[in-house]
Parts: structure tokens; C-alpha cells; sequence
């Protein structure tokens, strides 16, 4: 995921500490472990280097990324890739801003969900995501890897459930200064940020930007079909912050 401010994680946030969300930090386990073994760490000796490196990633991401060509001409194999592909990262940078961003927002959306429905709902709106983007896309051969549509779905659910939870953000505009914005304001922002990104890079490699936005959609619908006015939470937490990367 990438976006136009960062993010301060505030240590003392008991929203940031909060054991209880193993789904969560089950899932950041899951997506390291993976890089690191995985040909895009570089890590594994058993990849090679140099050209070798090269070649073992660009078919790793083949494999099991969704490739939009390959996913709609019917092939067996790419059947699964929208799965897949939530848990293969392209990068450090792509991991650590993901992982940032499900570790701040996913303990706190885990705790009022469920496990089980959070669960579901992750990988749910994560493969919808991916698959909205394929279909605006359905003659890119360019793979597409990340948790980012899963994320953001996240986030849109949170933008629901906890309205009010400071966010501490860094924007570039006015020189990096940390300031403090409940997320009714902060997440729309970034959501709007995403949108204009995807109007202006509708294909190609890079950041799928439509993605973002369709998981950040359908996270909030979900949380408001689920939950409705009169069950959202209304006392929010501590500091819920921001930071992300590509997918």
C-alpha cells in the first residue's frame, strides 16, 4: 500500500499492544516467514544471486500472483492465485509497510469481529479486491502480489467500527509535522488519495491503486452491513496509527 502521509506508531496505544488478535499476528507470521524463504527476500541461497535471483522471483510472482490475462482465459492453474497471491510480498519495503498497517488496524478490527469472521472477512475481501482490479485490467500479464485489497478492507471496517481513534499522522505538505486526526478524517483522506492515484494509473506495473480502493470499499460496506448504526462502537481507543507501502 502506498500512500501520501505516513504514519507515527504510537508505543503507549493499548490498540497497538493488545494481545488478543492471534489472527492478526498470525497472518504477519505467515506473510514474513513466506518472504523470507520465498526468492524475494533474498535470503535463500537456494535461489541463487545475481541473474539467477532475478529469474527465480519473476517466476515466483508468476506463480503465485494473479496474472489478470491468465486469470480470466480460463487456466486452472490461476484459479487459486487471488488467494495466494494475498500472502506473497515483491519487496521489504512492500512487506514491512503492509505489515505495519495490519498490525496497527487488524488487532483492534480481530477483537470486535471475531477470529472466525475475521478470518473470512481478510481473505474474503482481500480476493475481491485483487479480482477487481484483474477485471479492470483483464489483459495485464503484469503479476499482481500483496495483502494491500485485504488491508484495506481492513482499514475501511475501522474507519466504521472506530471513527474517533486518533490517528498520528505525517504529512508532506506541511513539512512532515506530526499532528493528530480521528480516523473519520484521516482514512477518507486516504482513500480519496487512492482513487485519484488509480484515475491516473489505470494499468500496468506498479501500485495497483483500484485495488486499495475497492478492499477499502467493501471493508466499510461489510462492517456497515454487519454491524449498522446502532451497534458501532463508540468509545474508540487510544492512538490507532497509520503507515504503509505497495502492493
Amino acid at each position: 500500500m502506498v500512500g501520501d502521509f505516513r504514519a507515527l506508531v504510537g508505543a503507549a496505544g493499548r490498540a497497538v499492544l493488545r494481545p488478543s488478535a492471534p489472527v492478526t499476528y498470525g497472518l504477519i507470521a505467515l506473510c514474513c516467514v513466506l518472504f523470507v524463504l520465498g526468492p524475494a527476500g533474498g535470503l535463500n541461497p537456494a535461489y541463487g544471486t545475481g541473474g539467477e535471483l532475478l529469474a527465480a522471483q519473476r517466476a515466483y510472482f508468476l506463480r503465485w500472483g494473479v496474472v489478470p490475462a491468465e486469470l480470466f482465459s480460463g487456466a486452472p492453474r490461476a484459479v487459486l492465485t487471488p488467494a495466494t497471491a494475498l500472502f506473497v510480498h515483491g519487496s521489504w519495503v512492500h512487506l514491512l509497510g503492509n505489515m505495519l498497517f495490519l498490525y496497527v488496524f487488524g488487532a483492534l478490527t480481530e477483537d470486535r469481529m471475531g477470529r472466525v469472521q475475521f478470518t473470512l472477512f481478510y481473505v474474503g475481501c482481500g480476493c475481491l479486491a485483487l479480482l477487481g482490479y484483474a477485471a479492470a485490467n483483464a489483459s495485464s500479464a503484469q503479476p499482481l502480489v500483496g495483502a494491500s485489497g485485504a488491508i484495506s478492507a481492513v482499514l475501511g471496517a475501522f474507519l466504521f467500527l472506530f471513527p474517533r481513534a486518533r490517528v498520528t499522522s505525517l504529512l508532506p505538505f506541511l513539512f512532515f509535522l506530526p499532528l493528530r486526526f480521528p480516523a473519520w478524517v484521516v482514512l477518507p483522506f486516504w482513500a480519496a488519495l487512492q482513487w485519484l492515484a488509480a484515475s491516473r494509473s489505470p494499468g500496468g506495473p506498479g501500485v495497483a491503486y483500484l485495488a486499495h480502493v475497492v478492499g477499502f470499499g467493501l471493508g466499510f460496506a461489510y462492517a456497515w452491513a454487519r454491524y449498522g448504526p446502532a451497534t458501532k462502537v463508540r468509545a474508540a481507543p487510544p492512538p490507532a496509527p497509520e503507515g504503509e507501502n505497495q502492493p
